[in-house]
């Protein structure tokens, strides 16, 4: 106990007092409050008399057939007992002195009175002046007046307090199944197990189940809540571990990794029943392995999560196809940034009233954060709030995020996956306008996604036909099924029923693909080779210098931004095989995507320009924009109004700018401020003064 008093807890593992103590653990288990009350009297004795510091006896490893129970299992049998309970801190108060011995002064005789504060609920004031019981007061005996016969005065330099904060744990994501809503409880910590958890940690709670009866002092009712005090906490350090693999299972996903098809097999083991999407799905299987983190001498930190963006047309499944990540993710958490409230997709401080009546700030968890070493599904991300999105610039490079709120300083770890979906702009995409402009979010937020894919809905004579055949004969098949099930006849053979189902049956099983997964970020650290090094290097210097040399182009098509982004893909491709080793198909697996990324997004005028998703104006418009500006300056400063639109664009058309472009240039500095309309029912500008 060197650490003492700064620590002063000694933990016991169960496992010891099993082996060791065998009538203390029988009634540890049957009595704990008493028991763990004579354990520590028992240990103050071996300490020196001058140290008046309590020391605390803390039980963890608590056997899971015995006390671990799940935060919706828990009954009044449980009432008294040890309990272990393991969730994700939803909220965290503050660290704040409890009383637990108070010294009082009685205002007519001078006495001190003491006072234990057992109940932790409930202020405790002596209920008289004692005078014969010398447990009670301290020194001279009191008067002996009743409580309503004098006052008390609190003592606060002589009294005893401890740290305390109330935590609030909810059920872990992977446990939910359907559409169940995780259930919370609240654990009180004391003395030095304060302050030691933060919101979104995974953790295990030992403690005792206590109960509270609802109601006030003057209208009690029969029903309890329940909270837990706790004994200890186990928090998680290894990825997955809730996640329960057996040798069995191992050797099916070992076999999965060696099949030469694993690739297809885990694309078509995504959304079954959505159809086509083949790039994306493959893309987003990858996602969910990950590319490796990595820690940098100089203490930078390089995240291996790899971030997918959706922006489709309405209609295209995008939230079906979030929702089905979310649900075979070992850790999802699925949320939606036109309705996340509250804590939203971060974090946020809230002032709630605590159990025991007083109101406190709780730092309490958004969606980020709960999703903590996992995959976090944001829809429509076009609609967040403007304090959400500022937030996620953090949260999405850094993976942490900061909170300077209501008093309350503090850093979350946010460290997952980003798969997020949004609209255009204008509900669809137009065919003669950038992509980037009809995404309504900010270059900063955009180029932060290591991947963005567009989902268009044109008309094409053999995709309908295919698609229309899949989706009926989808519907063809639960149909069949529900009419077998609730008819209960044999019109429908079973055969036929599978038969029909086939094609929306996931190759791989969802639980299985779960802990594959899990086990291959777990066991798989993969090093990239020299091979693969090469190819990912030749691509990007050879993409790079596509236009290099055109006086006329100043596109970039391509940046180190895109460069780590193949690196995680390439990771992720190799973790697939559960191999240690980057190779060169997994390089030039990465290269497709990205090349299917920047063909379809990053184009402007034919040609590979990354500036429209980084920045939000092309090398094509930076060009033209002081041309315009020229235009219009000239112009007004010929007549001294206003310039036509129509005016510029002829004027523009003689220098070789087509009207589209100038259509589009002049809505974009008119949005940025740098040039106004003085009447907005004319189409005449002026430039904007400095």
């Amino acid at each position: 106990m060197d650490s003492y008093p700064d620590r002063r807890s000694l933990v016991v593992a169960l496992d010891d007092l099993q082996h060791y103590e065998e009538p203390f653990l029988d009634n540890l288990l049957a009595k704990p409050k008493k028991s763990l009350l004579i354990a520590e009297k028992v240990v103050k004795g071996f300490m020196p008399p001058d140290q008046k510091v309590p020391l605390h006896i803390r039980i963890d490893t608590l056997p899971p057939v015995t006390a671990k129970v799940k935060t919706r299992d828990l009954r009044a049998s449980h009432l008294g007992k040890f309990v272990a309970v393991e969730g994700l801190v939803r909220k965290a108060t503050e660290v704040r002195p409890k009383l637990t011995d108070a010294y009082f002064e009685c205002r007519r005789c001078h006495a001190i009175i003491r006072e234990p504060q057992e109940d932790l609920m409930h202020f405790r004031e002596p209920m008289e002046c004692y005078k014969s019981d010398p447990m009670k007061y301290v020194g001279e005996p009191g008067c002996g007046k009743p409580s309503g016969q004098t006052q008390f005065k609190l003592l606060t330099d002589r009294s005893h307090f401890v740290d305390t904060q109330e935590i609030e744990i909810q059920e872990l994501p992977e446990d939910l199944r359907g559409g169940e809503q995780p259930q919370r409880i609240t654990i009180y910590l004391d003395d030095d197990l304060a302050g030691e958890v933060n919101p979104g940690d995974r953790v295990t709670f030992n403690g005792i189940l206590m109960s509270r009866q609802k109601g006030t002092q003057q209208k009690k009712t029969n029903y309890f809540d329940i909270h837990i005090d706790g004994i200890s906490v186990e928090t998680e350090n290894i990825d997955f571990e809730e996640l329960d693999i057996t040798d069995e299972d191992k050797e099916i996903i070992r076999s999965l990794a060696a099949d030469e098809e694993i690739y297809g097999r885990l694309r078509d083991s995504i959304a079954p029943t959505i159809y086509g999407m083949t790039t994306e799905k493959e893309t987003l299987a990858l996602q969910l392995f990950g590319g490796v983190t990595k820690s940098m001498p100089d203490r930078t930190h390089v995240r291996g999560d790899i971030h997918v963006l959706m922006v489709g047309d309405p209609g295209t499944a995008k939230s079906q196809l979030l929702r089905y990540m979310k649900d075979v993710s070992p850790r999802g958490m699925y949320a939606s940034g036109k309705a996340a409230t509250s804590a939203g997709l971060t974090a946020a401080a809230t002032q709630e009233n605590t159990a025991y009546g007083q109101s406190r700030w709780k730092l309490e968890a958004g969606a980020l954060v709960l999703a903590d070493k996992g995959l976090c599904c944001i829809d429509e991300i076009d609609k967040m709030s403007k304090e959400d999105r500022s937030s996620m610039h953090e949260a999405m490079e850094q993976q942490r995020i900061s909170v300077a709120k209501a008093g309350i300083n503090a850093t979350l770890q946010c460290r997952c996956a980003i798969l997020a979906a949004a609209n255009p702009k204008f509900g669809r995409f137009e065919e003669y306008q950038s992509v980037a402009d009809q995404i309504d979010l900010p270059p900063t937020l955009m180029s932060r996604f290591d991947v963005i894919f567009m989902v268009r809905d044109k008309p094409d004579a053999v995709q309908d036909a295919a698609l229309a055949e899949h989706v009926l004969k989808s519907h063809l098949g639960g149909e069949m099924k529900m009419h077998r099930e609730k008819l209960e006849d044999d019109m429908y053979s079973e055969d036929e029923v599978d038969e029909s189902l086939r094609r929306n049956q996931p190759d791989i099983d969802a639980d299985l693909l779960r802990k594959y997964v899990a086990y291959s970020r777990r066991e798989c650290y993969p090093v990239i080779t020299k091979e693969a090094l090469g190819e990912l290097k030749t691509y990007y210097v050879n993409l790079r210098g596509k236009y290099e040399g055109q006086d006329d182009v100043s596109s970039v098509p391509i940046t180190a931004r895109q460069l780590e982004a193949m690196v995680r893909l390439a990771e992720a491709s190799a973790r697939v095989r559960l191999d240690n080793s980057v190779q060169v198909e997994d390089a030039r697996r990465a290269i497709s995507i990205m090349n299917y990324y920047l063909e379809r997004v990053a184009q402007d005028g034919g040609m590979m320009d990354i500036d429209t998703i980084t920045t939000g104006i092309s090398s094509s418009q930076r060009q033209v924009i002081p041309i315009i500006l020229q235009i219009i300056r000239e112009k007004t400063g010929e007549t001294g109004r206003s310039v036509d639109k129509e005016d510029v664009m002829q004027e523009a058309e003689g220098r070789n700018i087509s009207r589209e472009k100038v259509d589009e240039t002049i809505k974009k500095l008119h949005t940025q401020g740098r040039i106004f309309k003085p009447k907005s029912n004319e189409e005449k500008y002026r430039v904007a003064s400095a």
